[in-house]
């Protein structure tokens, strides 16, 4: 997915003079492509992620739409406030882009396992996230994202992962995604990286997926949910605060809610230290 990003962001940034990236030191070998092409719109602000977020939110202010690009937890967690304060209460066009999702760095162990991002991102108000599920949703995704400049949230895989579109779908925050026809009484919901887990749970299910989403998006989910019956959601991210928590509470006190059943990793893996296929295992993710 990183490779499709850097690849996607270069190209865009070609049409758009007010495009800008800044890495947290790293990203080498993949984001030369952007950095050698544009070089006066291309910042190393240091292992300083803090610095790097209030820099973005300076430069946003004065008309660029700004990525900020790190490891996991790095551009989250660690300038949560800054995020918080400076991006999304200004509503300034900042992505924080953070590669490695989910366990894609499990053998790093805690440090690099990002399965809370999604319960700090999803509490900013006016905070937008892209999860793609394949390089074709990271496609349109940042597409959308350009094309809808705000505070949001791109959280990618690493590279090699399998294309599930046989073309780029159609993206908006809220909007499902059918990736796989199925039975659509019984179905699976999945953002970001999960997509791979539901597919291979599928057993003749309709597999759909869910790239954009947003605290303002839940508004839009009791009518989709409500042509279905059951919705198995999908997620490698912890159960609290998670994606399946966000679908429930768009229909907390309906009927609807029963029917929701969210399949995420179990906090043990936070424990753990191993490769993503091992941790996905053990956290139950896929079997």
């Amino acid at each position: 997915m990183r490779d499709a990003f850097i690849d996607e962001l270069t190209t865009l940034a070609g049409v758009h003079d007010n495009i800008a990236l800044i890495v947290g030191d790293l990203g080498y070998n993949v984001i030369e492509p952007f950095a050698d092409r544009f070089p006066d719109r291309f910042v190393n602000a240091g292992v300083a992620e803090q610095n790097m977020t209030g820099l973005a939110a300076g430069m946003a202010s004065e008309g660029y739409h700004v990525f900020t690009y790190s490891i996991a937890n790095f551009p989250t967690f660690r300038c949560a406030e800054q995020i918080r304060n400076d991006v999304d209460h200004h509503r300034l066009p900042v992505t924080v882009v953070a590669v490695g999702g989910g366990l894609s760095y499990g053998s790093l162990g805690y440090s690099h396992h990002a399965v809370q991002d999604y319960a700090l991102m999803r509490a900013m108000p006016n905070m937008t996230i892209a999860a793609p599920g394949d390089p074709l949703e990271t496609r349109a995704c940042l597409r959308w994202l350009i094309a809808n400049p705000g505070p949001s949230y791109l959280r990618l895989g690493k590279a090699g992962e399998p294309r599930f579109h046989e073309t780029m779908p159609d993206v908006a925050p809220g909007r499902w995604v059918r990736v796989r026809d199925g039975d659509e009484a019984s179905i699976l919901l999945s953002t970001g990286a999960a997509l791979g887990a539901a597919i291979a749970r599928a057993d003749g299910k309709a597999v759909w997926s869910l790239p954009l989403w947003s605290m303002a998006a839940k508004a839009d989910q009791p009518v989709q949910i409500a042509r279905h019956g059951r919705i198995t959601t999908l997620e490698d991210h912890l159960a609290d605060g998670g994606f399946g928590s966000w679908l429930a509470e768009s229909v907390a006190g309906t009927p609807a809610a029963a029917n929701i059943a969210p399949i995420a990793l179990s906090a043990n893996v936070c424990d753990h230290v191993a490769g993503q296929a091992a941790l996905n295992r053990m956290g139950g993710l896929t079997v």
